[in-house]
């Protein structure tokens, strides 16, 4: 969407949905609770997805009233994500289909159905779509990546799991260090964006422990 006011926060290194919170909350960001940041982060996260005032009233357990005042403040906030939301959907209607940062297509016949609730499904989908189909892309490059540097330095290690934006590699002990640092530059450089790419690498003898 290229806001400004997001660009800026993450620019600033700011947690995301605390900035949300201060800004929908009219509270300073020091200010904020959990609660507060815990709401935001159901609204940045549901709004970009198509999520109704009566969807976000359930996930919260708050009114429809008080879920539409999250919502327009949320907006209100960042103007250019609203421009964005309905620009996608105009352009699904027009074509047909959208489409993800490296060009992928998914196709939406139901975007110009008569049916309200499966043209707003379709409408949800072109939300989607570009968003988790874009990060679909980049970590399938980071695989890629990382596979291809861990030959090339010829270390005992195996990239063994991908779970969202998380890859999970098994190496030796001796050569953790080689290994977090080929994680850590493959992912951060595998595609050009307006912002940066930010990676944190964590260790442990198993999964539990390296969260």
């Amino acid at each position: 969407s290229k806001d400004l006011v997001m660009i800026d926060s993450f620019k600033n290194d700011l947690d995301i949905h605390y900035k949300t919170a201060s800004e929908v909350f009219g509270v300073p960001i020091e200010e904020v609770t959990d609660n507060q940041r815990r709401s935001a982060k159901a609204v940045n996260f549901g709004i970009v997805y198509g999520i109704s005032d009566y969807g976000l009233s359930k996930d919260l357990n708050i009114t429809r009233n008080e879920a539409r005042q999250y919502i327009d403040g949320y907006l209100n906030t960042y103007p250019n994500i609203k421009n964005y939301m309905e620009e996608i959907v105009k352009i699904a209607k027009k074509d047909g289909y959208v489409t993800t940062i490296l060009g992928r297509k998914r196709y939406i016949p139901e975007i110009n159905s008569k049916n309200f609730n499966i043209r707003s499904f379709g409408e949800r989908i072109a939300l989607n779509t570009p968003i988790q189909g874009s990060a679909a892309d980049i970590i399938k490059l980071a695989m890629i990546k990382v596979y291809e540097r861990l030959k090339e330095e010829k270390v005992n290690a195996k990239l063994i799991l991908q779970i969202h934006d998380e890859l999970i590699i098994e190496c030796d002990e001796k050569e953790k260090d080689i290994v977090k640092n080929i994680l850590k530059e493959s992912m951060e450089n595998v595609y050009k964006l307006d912002l940066p790419l930010k990676v944190d690498v964590c260790e442990g003898r198993n999964w539990y422990e390296s969260k």
